[in-house]
């Protein structure tokens, strides 16, 4: 059985599916409003587009990631890791409807693979980091 972690965040909004989509899919604005981010490069996330993510984590390398599924304006979902899947990441942005005006966002990632166990030893909790990336949407979608 391969070994998985999984880190999430959810909060509830009180802005429409199509502002929070127009939010998270500029990616290169993060930096504006997720404390974690430094920078992203690639531009906008849309189907297939190849992103790549730098962090306080460790801001001297990228997270390579691609868009692997596009839904607007519910749900995104960004996948990168190693070669032969000795370590792979899923990232799952999710924007569900929770009354007029009012939408529940989550945002979690899943790690799964071989080397996990070995590099989970020196990797952070991300919970605090993708709370922080939800009270920042927040903020900037209902200002």
């Amino acid at each position: 059985m391969t070994e998985m972690r999984e880190h999430s965040a959810t909060i509830e909004i009180d802005a429409g599916p199509d502002k929070i989509w127009a939010i998270i899919t500029n990616a290169t604005a993060y930096p504006s409003f997720d404390p974690t981010c430094i920078r992203v490069e690639g531009g906008k996330a849309v189907e297939g587009a190849r992103l790549r993510v730098y962090s306080t984590f460790n801001p001297e390398r990228a997270f390579a990631v691609r868009v692997t599924t596009f839904a607007p304006p519910r749900l995104m979902v960004w996948s990168g890791g190693m070669p032969f899947g000795l370590l792979r990441g899923v990232r799952t942005f999710e924007i569900d409807e929770v009354g007029p005006g009012r939408n529940r966002f989550s945002l979690s990632e899943n790690f799964s693979g071989p080397l996990l166990r070995l590099i989970s030893r020196s990797t952070p909790d991300m919970t605090e980091a993708f709370e922080g990336f939800c009270r920042g949407l927040k903020e900037l979608a209902e200002a």
